[in-house]
């Protein structure tokens, strides 16, 4: 019966109060900390994609259908984190509403969207690096820049035998950051994240007025078949781009580092997702605007946008711009990562040594390097486009449990303080009162799923078998773990065992 087991929500926020880390982000920290791991490969990589192979101009609605979508969910995660302010974010929720099995479920699910999600990010790092490079005249090898498999022509996977060890090396220094602690990596965060934003408001002014209408016609393209162009591409593109917001995420893990976590998260996860999605819409607008959005299939689709401006200046800013946008995002991203892994192992369901804090820094810093090391094993073997799917169908598993846990928490614990309660109120169904926004959230992650799992069956069917025996092989893994050693070491069944 471990698998219900539920964590006494008593428990959780004793320990949230009597966290051993540095305390040390307000809420403009925590906005940046959101934006910081938003705006990154998303907008300065996946937009591309997406626009060329799916949603052609009308990506712009793609990126508000995401935003709509992550929105419901950002107020679920707002209204949990003033009740639960915790480091492990939806996998304590998890394990407050559902119980410990489910709760390591979400866990290792979480694990496995940051640890892509990091990936994915570091591949992007990777390809606008080496461009920026080579406007130096600085050319690195290919063989050191491209994925063990890369994606061809129609979705099909073919192996090159080159590793992309550029992407590996980006996340093994940006570890070395976090090693250091949350406030120095909170100060370089905000850094590059200033930097960064900078750049991208600078090309959507310079490329406004270098924008040919032309370009946008048709603003949505006939369907061709499939999820390519019309309706259903509009759907795909933003079952893409929803990776993109998963920053949100980032700042819920922050509770335990935050001064006032009650007040400050919900205010950092509105707050960045806000920002973010405003920026999202006018980079795709004008970079939409400036090219066709057939060639945008790119590994730098903004420095592809920014050449036809004509300024080759603009270009490299563009590209500098890239690299430390998604320098911050892996920064935030390894971050968070390894803030879950703590709140698992001091839970007992992970070794130790993932919740030992470092003396001088506080921060679970072999936990972090474990984790980066692990996420740039999977940047130097897989394409991009196949990381981003595979955060996406794990992004929407975790989340549906977080709109779940706020329909669970407002029947089982009505007398919580909430300084945050989601909007638009609710219904009582057989006297369970079931939240208008939490099940809306339930529905929008339905919609971004469907279409990365119907692809990821039909490349199956092809005989792609790569993604799906990652997430199967992954959970697999997972349900072992826990029943050889987490479901032993669990502290909540050791105690429940003790006093019973």
């Amino acid at each position: 019966m471990s698998l219900f087991l539920k964590k006494p929500l008593e428990t959780v926020r004793a320990e949230a109060a009597a966290t051993k880390m540095h305390r040390a982000l307000g809420p403009l920290q925590l906005v940046l900390v959101g934006i910081g791991c938003i705006v990154g490969a998303g907008v300065y990589v996946m937009t591309g994609a997406a626009a060329a192979n799916f949603a052609g101009p009308a990506v712009v609605v793609s990126f508000v259908l995401a935003a709509l979508a992550c929105g419901l969910i950002g107020l679920c995660y707002a209204e949990l984190a003033s009740v639960l302010p915790v480091s492990g974010a939806s996998y304590t929720y998890a394990y407050a509403s559902i119980g410990e099995g489910f709760a390591w479920t979400i866990g290792w699910m979480l694990l496995f969207e940051f640890g892509i999600a990091g990936a994915a990010l570091a591949a992007g790092f990777s390809g606008y690096l080496v461009s920026l490079l080579a406007d130096f005249g600085v050319h690195a090898p290919a063989a050191m820049s491209t994925p063990y498999v890369q994606a061809e022509a129609g979705g099909r996977l073919e192996v090159t035998g080159s590793l992309n060890l550029i992407a590996f090396l980006g996340l093994m220094a940006v570890a070395l950051v976090l090693s250091r602690g949350i406030a120095q990596s909170s100060a370089v965060n905000v850094l590059l994240v200033i930097v960064k934003v900078g750049v991208l408001i600078g090309f959507v002014l310079v490329g406004a007025e270098h924008v040919d209408p032309t370009n946008w016609t048709p603003f949505l393209p006939p369907n061709e078949g499939g999820f390519q162009y019309g309706v259903e591409g509009v759907i795909r593109a933003a079952s893409i781009l929803f990776f993109a917001y998963l920053g949100f995420e980032a700042v819920s893990t922050a509770a335990s580092e935050s001064k006032n976590p009650a007040r400050d998260v919900p205010i950092g996860i509105l707050g960045a997702l806000t920002m973010a999605t405003l920026l999202y819409v006018s980079v795709a607008l004008v970079m939409t605007g400036l090219v066709p959005y057939t060639s945008l299939n790119v590994a730098d689709p903004i420095a592809v946008a920014v050449s036809a401006i004509g300024e080759p200046v603009w270009s490299v800013i563009i590209k500098a711009g890239a690299v430390t946008g998604l320098a911050s995002v892996l920064l935030v991203n390894t971050y968070a990562q390894s803030r879950v892994a703590y709140a698992m192992a001091s839970d007992g369901l992970l070794p130790k040594l993932f919740a030992n804090l470092h003396e001088k820094a506080r921060a679970p810093v072999i936990g972090t390097f474990v984790f980066a090391l692990i996420s740039g094993i999977a940047a130097a073997l897989l394409p991009i486009g196949l990381l981003a799917d595979l955060v996406s169908l794990g992004t929407a598993l975790v989340f549906s449990v977080v709109a779940l846990s706020v329909i669970w928490l407002r029947n089982t614990h009505p007398e919580l303080p909430r300084p945050f309660k989601v909007p638009l109120g609710g219904v009582r169904i057989a006297g369970v009162w079931i939240g208008v926004t939490p099940a809306l959230a339930l529905v929008a992650c339905a919609c971004m799923s469907g279409p990365v799992l119907i692809d990821i069956l039909g490349q199956l069917g092809r005989g792609d078998w790569a993604p799906a025996a990652i997430v199967g092989g992954y959970l697999v893994a997972g349900a072992l773990i826990y029943a050889v050693y987490g479901r032993r070491n669990s502290k909540l069944r050791q105690a429940t065992e003790r006093g019973a």
